[in-house]
C-alpha cells in the first residue's frame, strides 16, 4: 500500500454509514472504522464495507493487559481488516503480545500500528493529566521505538511528528497520521494539525481525514481535494 487518504467513517449507524459510501462513484476511498461505528454494527459493518470493496483501517485502540489484547487481537485477525491499532502505552510486552494474537496461521497479520500520544493531547494536558513531564517529541519518539522493536509496523502519530519518526525507526516504518485539516478549515477539538500538503512535504505515509470530508458540503469534492493535495 502507498500514500492514501483515509476517510473516518465516524458515523452512528450502517444506514448513516453507506448512505455516505454511495456517494462515491467509481471510487472505493480507503475508510476508517472507529469506535463509535464499530460499538453501534459490530463486526458486521466490518465484513460490509470489505465486500463493497474497500480498504479498512480498524480504530479501536485496544489497550489492556497483554493476555487479554492477544486474545482480542485472535479474533480481530478473522476480519481482514488492512490496519489495526493499540496503544503503545501497553508497553512493548502487550504489542508483542498484541501481534502474535493477529497473526494467521500462514504468518500474514493485517497491519499493526501504535498510537503515540492522541491529537488532541498538548504537552500541558499530559503533563497536567498524565503526568508525563517529558517533551511530547521525546515521548512519541521513544514509544514509537518501542513500538518498532515489538515488531509493529508503524505508529499513529502527529503530522507534526511524523518526519521525525521516519528519522528515528527508518523509511519504512509507517506513519499514520490524523489531525489533518485543510488551510481554511476549523481544527475542531485538534491541538497538533497540520494540512494534507504539508503532511505530504513531511512524510506521512497516511493521512486520517474525517470532518473536513464527512461534514463537508460536497464530501466528494473534499475527499478529492484531500487526495490531490497529499497523493497526487
Amino acid at each position: 500500500m502507498g500514500r492514501d487518504v483515509i476517510v473516518a467513517c465516524d458515523f452512528k449507524s450502517k444506514e448513516d454509514t453507506f448512505a455516505f459510501l454511495d456517494k462515491f462513484t467509481g471510487r472505493k476511498p480507503f475508510v476508517k472504522i472507529g469506535m463509535e461505528l464499530f460499538y453501534a454494527e459490530g463486526p458486521e459493518i466490518v465484513r460490509e464495507i470489505k465486500k463493497r470493496g474497500h480498504k479498512i483501517f480498524l480504530d479501536l485502540k485496544l489497550h489492556d493487559i497483554p493476555n487479554t489484547v492477544k486474545k482480542a487481537m485472535s479474533v480481530l485477525r478473522n476480519l481482514d481488516v488492512d490496519i489495526t491499532n493499540l496503544h503503545a502505552a501497553g508497553t512493548g510486552a502487550m504489542m508483542q503480545a498484541a501481534l502474535e494474537g493477529l497473526t494467521r496461521e500462514d504468518g500474514t497479520h493485517p497491519l499493526l500500528i501504535a498510537v503515540t500520544q492522541l491529537t488532541s493531547t498538548d504537552q500541558e494536558s499530559m503533563e497536567r493529566d498524565l503526568l508525563i513531564e517529558k517533551p511530547i517529541d521525546e515521548v512519541v519518539m521513544h514509544y514509537a521505538e518501542t513500538a518498532k522493536n515489538a515488531g509493529l509496523d508503524g505508529v499513529v502519530c502527529s503530522p507534526l511528528e511524523a518526519e521525525k519518526v521516519h528519522n528515528r525507526c527508518g523509511k519504512a516504518f509507517l506513519t499514520v497520521t490524523p489531525g489533518v485539516r485543510f488551510a481554511d478549515g476549523d481544527v475542531g477539538d485538534q491541538k497538533r494539525v497540520m494540512t494534507p500538503a504539508e503532511a505530504k512535504k513531511i512524510g506521512s505515509d497516511y493521512i486520517v481525514v474525517g470532518r473536513p470530508i464527512t461534514a463537508a458540503a460536497d464530501p466528494v469534492a473534499a475527499y478529492e481535494r484531500c487526495v490531490k493535495e497529499f497523493v497526487d
